[in-house]
């Protein structure tokens, strides 16, 4: 089996629409990046063992991604087996190497995703609309809110974020219009977290926004960790470079309600989870438990 090492990076996302993930643009873009890695290892042309695609929004958007991408990669790169997978779940394999217990991935969104290698529990990762609560973007947007009640002159506003949303993005009078037509508002959303910590030492309205966004995080970890045997208990994602401002009450609130988990440090990330995922199913390992939608596999 060859390991092809390198990565490639695009400019922007693959699209999504009334189908889920667009499912012709993503097997485009992995078979370009899987040739150019293939080639860069002197083993153009050779088929691959097995290959592991993670994947936001697989688990309600990748109805098409299953429909296509199996026989579009066997085709192109004679892929024998595969896995496609939520990214909630190679970041639980990155984390923790395939051993069992709770991952929580908090970035722009957040997700909690445990199990006991039996079955899986998820807890949130709806989505800046509908949930993501304790993410970068829920942070994001309670601290704009907080800003605005501000600028209104309504009780629970903050004059420090409504400075920093200024300097930020202009009047705060635009937010609407820069806001809401954007595809990635979830991601401007989540740029103002940032602000949110860093203004959060000297002001109770910011601090009180991050402890709500600990008590969420360890809401959702709570919901999903194994009953029996417990296992590990990791954060991963990008979330956690706000530092002590949001660290040090998600810890507090951690203890709280997982008195017994044992924490430790993320191993890896999705993408040396997505390795694991790959190298198990190569292995013919067992491996994570399969589960629609958030981990199938497919091949001999």
């Amino acid at each position: 089996m060859v390991r092809a090492a390198g990565t490639r990076v695009f400019r922007s996302p693959v699209p999504t629409g009334a189908e889920g993930v667009d499912a012709d643009r993503m097997a485009e873009r992995l078979v370009r990046a899987a040739r150019e890695l293939l080639a860069g290892a002197g083993a153009a042309g050779q088929p691959l063992a097995a290959a592991a695609v993670g994947a936001a929004g697989m688990a309600g958007l990748g109805g098409e991604l299953r429909a296509v991408l199996p026989g579009a990669l066997r085709e192109a790169l004679g892929v024998r087996r595969l896995a496609l997978a939520s990214d909630a779940v190679t970041a639980h394999a990155g984390a923790l190497a395939g051993a069992p217990g709770t991952v929580v991935a908090a970035g722009t969104g957040l997700v909690a995703l445990g199990t006991d290698l039996v079955r899986w529990r998820r807890a949130d990762g709806w989505g800046h609309l509908l949930g993501d609560c304790g993410g970068g973007a829920w942070i994001g947007r309670a601290g704009l809110e907080a800003a605005l009640r501000a600028h209104d002159g309504r009780r629970g506003g903050s004059g420090a974020l409504l400075a920093r949303a200024e300097a930020l993005f202009g009047p705060v009078a635009g937010l609407p219009g820069l806001l809401y037509p954007r595809p990635d508002r979830a991601a401007v959303l989540a740029s103002f977290a940032p602000e949110v910590a860093a203004c959060a030492a000297g002001d109770p309205v910011a601090a009180d926004v991050l402890a709500r966004a600990a008590r969420h995080i360890a809401e959702a970890a709570a919901a999903v960790h194994p009953e029996e045997g417990g296992g590990a208990l990791a954060l991963t994602g990008g979330l956690l470079r706000l530092g002590d401002p949001l660290l040090v009450p998600l810890r507090e609130e951690l203890t709280r309600q997982l008195p017994g988990a044992r924490r430790v440090s993320a191993a890896g990330d999705p993408l040396s989870g997505a390795l694991h995922v790959a190298a198990s199913l190569a292995a013919g390992a067992p491996g994570l438990p399969r589960e629609p939608g958030l981990l199938d596999t497919y091949g001999d």
